[in-house]
């Protein structure tokens, strides 16, 4: 294989850390930074803590001597291509680029002649030559353009995702001016199978934000469409499949429990700030999106109420279980989760909550509940099942089975009529077993 540089990935989370793997494989000599000490200790040992990066595949990244994890800069000196991966999120609605700061002074006295950085972090336009860029250049005393290359990529990364992933999902790719946006593709086509290149590094920022601006307005679309359908009489899964059917104008999106993980509910919000800030007028979409995904965990916890209500129980005292806390099907991701607000506001009524779920690491579980195990006793010992994530280990045939209600929010089970409960032999262990669940969709 052939050697094809020394690239330094700053950030080893959900975006660095794919990155960093798909570059090994390449052929780069990769230092990845991390200022976390215990991730850099984990990956040193071949131990990954995110879902799309195995323990095997950080063993045969290490073995090959090309990937070296690390906490500091120093050995970041002498790379000829560097990404900055970093977290930009949200401090009191306002964009928080501390840690794109951060990395631009630290990456700065490292940047030589004929070197590549490119910004790869979610964030408004202008970030990267408003921001990024001056920074690099004073710590430097380079000019970007004229004396290194500078660009920027947005990531597109969908934790969990078997059918895209970064080397098939095309990449789009800018830079601040034409030599340094030829120097940005070059990179990139070592990695991926197909760039898209832009204009400007303000088009490639505002790409980003478009991209999940549309999910985040049209998943308000449907959750607000699930708040008001059953007043309405119509079942609003039926028709999101019905309209679905249509083979062109129509785009599926289902209703759920609110948006979380490292975009939905930032990266819209970045936008808004940044068009209030330049244009002086707000972004009305993404402002009543916000106001409608914001408080859907409040909408499911409302229908906890009333459910609990019907069968003649107060919220305060019951014993409520939840299926999943992390943000998305079949990840462990928790950043921002819905499922998390939901326990959190059931908790603060006084609800006995538990949770359950075979991908969320118990370690980064701060919500008040009480981690069980997914089993018959809970399941019927349960007054109410809450489904907020439909992960594919979940056993629908377990919870249809011993669940006596069952708040879908996902539609992963059928609607079931109410059918009598039956009783196990009487006796002090014994447990109330439905024959089929009684389930409400969200």
């Amino acid at each position: 294989m052939s050697d094809l540089g020394k690239l330094v990935v700053v950030g080893q989370g959900y975006v660095g850390l794919p990155l960093t793997m798909r570059s090994v494989a390449a052929g780069w000599h990769v230092v990845g930074v991390d200022v976390d000490e215990y991730r850099v200790k984990r990956l040193a040992v071949g131990e990954s803590y995110i879902d799309d990066v195995t323990d095997g595949d950080l063993r045969a990244a290490l073995a090959t001597g090309r990937y070296e994890p690390v906490a500091d800069y120093g050995p970041a000196a002498g790379f000829d291509v560097a990404v900055v991966t970093v977290p930009t999120p949200l401090r009191d609605g306002v964009p928080d680029v501390l840690h794109v700061g951060e990395a631009g002074r630290r990456l700065a006295p490292l940047v030589r002649p004929g070197v590549t950085v490119v910004l790869e972090s979610t964030t408004y336009p202008g970030t990267t030559e408003e921001l990024f860029g001056p920074l690099l250049e004073a710590g430097s005393g380079l000019v970007a353009g004229r004396d290194f290359r500078l660009g920027y990529s947005p990531e597109r990364i969908d934790p969990g995702n078997r059918t895209w992933n970064l080397g098939n999902t095309p990449k789009v790719v800018c830079g601040v001016d034409e030599a340094s946006l030829a120097a940005v593709r070059a990179f990139y086509d070592t990695i991926v199978t197909q760039t898209v290149p832009v204009s400007s590094t303000r088009t490639g920022e505002l790409t980003k934000l478009l991209e999940n601006t549309f999910r985040h307005v049209n998943i308000a679309l449907v959750n607000e469409l699930a708040m008001v359908a059953g007043q309405l009489g119509v079942d609003v899964w039926e028709a999101i499949d019905a309209a679905a059917t249509k083979p062109y104008g129509f785009m599926r999106f289902t209703p759920g429990p609110g948006v979380g993980g490292h975009c939905l509910p930032i990266d819209p919000s970045y936008l808004s700030w940044r068009v209030e800030r330049s244009v002086g007028r707000p972004f009305r979409f993404v402002e009543l999106a916000n106001d409608i995904n914001d408080h859907m965990p409040d909408h499911v916890v409302a229908r906890v109420g009333l459910m609990l209500n019907d069968r003649g129980r107060p919220v305060r005292g019951s014993r409520i279980l939840l299926l999943g806390l992390s943000y998305k099907k079949n990840s462990g991701d928790a950043r921002e989760s819905p499922a998390v607000r939901v326990a959190t506001l059931l908790a603060g009524l006084g609800a006995d909550v538990r949770a359950t779920d075979p991908h969320v690491d118990p370690a980064q579980v701060r919500a008040p509940v009480r981690l069980v195990e997914l089993d018959e006793a809970e399941l019927a010992a349960a007054d109410l099942v809450v489904v907020l994530v439909d992960h594919d280990l979940f056993p629908r045939g377990l919870v249809t089975r011993f669940a006596r209600v069952v708040l879908d929010t996902r539609r992963w089970l059928p609607p079931a009529p109410v059918v009598p409960a039956q009783r196990r032999a009487p006796d002090a262990e014994s447990l109330i077993v439905p024959a089929a669940a009684r389930v409400e969709s969200l």
